[in-house]
Parts: structure tokens; C-alpha cells; sequence
């Protein structure tokens, strides 16, 4: 019996259709909100995720800004500009498409965004308060994982969930956020011995390695459910995430596709916390 498929396309969906009516209700108290996207460079990859981003934003009635950078720019004038952004009342949200070329510091360029507009959730003000548990944006990836597990009525307390990857932007934060639903969380990466011997034990396993088809049914569990993060290529240039899919789909109880999986669930969440943050601006004037 094959596994059942997580829809992140289905969910996604779902989330952005209730994210469309929260735009639609601040609209009609004359706020809309706005997302600028600062893209350096002429990284093709980075292009075309900054164009989907803009396409969903435009999709549900949200504004979204383009600030287009040469490669040659200093790092002093990029953050000149996010200082801009920072300042401007239009705009809700700032995301500062990764990687940055290798001249520019990223730490300091995302320490400079406005933690009230850090709809990346990657500031160290933003992590900090995640760790803690306390009220803040999320990383998107995650939070968009967080979000396919509890649409999929899959249950975290209790669980042991393994996650392959120690990134700052996926397998970091993947752990605490499922370390507060109540889950046993043990990382694993690229020099963990034996891997098989750690992700065989896991009930939920996430996998963030960056290695196309690099889980193969030696790693998963009977019964696991299996959330792949990655995007490749694979020998015949088609997409594919981190897991064989063919080999483990059978043997996972759930299993995320690639495409079609956690992938359409990072724009939703960054559109989540973007509308999330123009409704706490509009709080925040109420209140005054």
C-alpha cells in the first residue's frame, strides 16, 4: 500500500484563501498589506523564487515592491536601503533574498531589518523569542511544515521526531518548534555516524540535507511519517527532494512529494506573516 500524500499545493491553498480574506478585511480599513523583496545580483535561482513570491503576494491583494540591486553593491548601500524599507509606512514585511554575494555580511544585513518586519523570522530578536517560546515571526519553511503536519491531523506530542539537516534557516528551528508541541527531538547532519541507526528510530522524520534521494528506505521506520525539505535535480534533471521517494513510499505512513510538498508552503507562511505583521501595525495605531 503506497503512503499517504501530504499536499502542501492542497494546504497551501487552503491557508492562502484565509490569508486572502484577512487582506480583503484591512483593506476595507484602508490598510494594504505590503512585502518588498531585495534582490542583489543576477542569481537566476533567487529570480525566478523572487518572482513566484511576488505573483502570490498580487494572487491575493497584497502589495509587493521589487528593489533590484547590482552585484557590485556595497554592503553599506544595501543596508542603507533596507533602513529605507525600514522606515517606510507602506511597507509591512522585507525579505532580503538569499544567498547574498560573497562581499556582503548576511548576519548584519538581516540583523538591520526591522524585527517588527521580519517576516523571514531569521533576526537574531526573532530566534531568540522562538527559542523562548514567546510571540514572534516564524521561519517560514518550518512554520510551513508545522502547518502540513497539524492540516494532516498528524499528532507531534509525544513523538520522536529526527531530523536530518542543521541549517539556520530549516533543521534548527524545525527542532524547537517541534520541541514546543510537546515531540523528542534528536538532530542529526552530514558527520553523524551510522545515520541509519538515529532516523530508523524516528516517528517523524524531517529532512533538510541537501542531497538528492539521500534517504532510501534503510533509513525510515514502518510507519514513520517522512517530510522531505529538499529540492534538487536529479541524473535526468527532474526535481527531487532529499528522499527516494520511490523507495520509501510504502514503508512511510505520510510522505511529502517533491515538487508539491513543503515547497508551496514557505511563499504561503511568508504571506502569513506578512499580512500577520500589517495587522499588528494597525493594532499598534488603534492602540495609540
Amino acid at each position: 500500500m503506497s503512503s499517504a500524500i501530504i499536499n502542501g499545493k492542497e494546504i497551501g491553498q487552503e491557508i492562502r484563501n484565509s490569508v486572502a480574506e484577512r487582506v480583503a478585511r484591512l483593506k476595507e480599513q484602508g490598510l494594504t498589506p505590503g512585502l518588498a523583496v531585495v534582490l542583489v545580483g543576477d542569481n537566476q535561482a533567487s529570480a525566478t523564487y523572487v518572482r513566484n513570491k511576488q505573483k502570490s503576494c498580487e494572487a491575493i491583494g497584497m502589495y509587493s515592491e521589487l528593489i533590484k540591486l547590482a552585484e557590485e553593491t556595497t554592503q553599506e548601500e544595501l543596508l542603507a536601503q533596507i533602513e529605507l524599507l525600514n522606515n517606510r509606512e507602506d511597507i509591512h514585511g522585507i525579505l532580503v533574498q538569499l544567498p547574498l554575494p560573497k562581499h556582503i555580511d548576511e548576519d548584519t544585513v538581516i540583523a538591520t531589518i526591522d524585527v517588527e518586519k521580519d517576516v523571514d523570522g531569521f533576526s537574531p530578536v526573532s530566534v531568540g523569542k522562538m527559542m523562548l517560546g514567546q510571540e514572534t515571526f516564524l521561519p517560514c519553511t518550518p512554520f510551513g511544515v508545522m502547518k502540513l503536519l497539524e492540516y494532516s491531523g498528524i499528532d507531534i506530542s509525544g513523538k520522536h521526531a529526527v531530523i536530518v539537516g542543521r541549517s539556520h534557516i530549516v533543521g534548527k528551528p524545525m527542532g524547537q518548534l517541534l520541541l514546543q508541541k510537546d515531540a523528542t527531538v534528536t538532530y542529526t547532519h552530514s558527520r553523524t555516524p551510522d545515520l541509519p541507526s538515529f532516523t530508523k528510530q524516528a516517528d517523524l522524520l524531517i529532512v533538510a540535507i541537501g542531497r538528492a534521494k539521500f534517504i532510501t528506505k534503510e533509513h525510515v521506520k514502518e510507519g514513520a511519517v517522512v517530510i522531505d525539505v529538499g529540492m534538487n535535480r536529479d541524473e535526468n534533471n527532474k526535481l527531487c527532494g532529499d528522499v527516494n521517494y520511490s523507495e520509501v513510499d510504502g514503508i512511510a505512513s505520510h510522505i511529502t512529494p517533491v515538487p508539491g510538498g513543503v515547497g508551496p508552503m514557505t511563499i504561503t507562511m511568508l504571506l502569513f506573516n506578512t499580512v500577520q505583521a500589517a495587522e499588528n501595525k494597525l493594532a499598534s495605531k488603534v492602540k495609540q
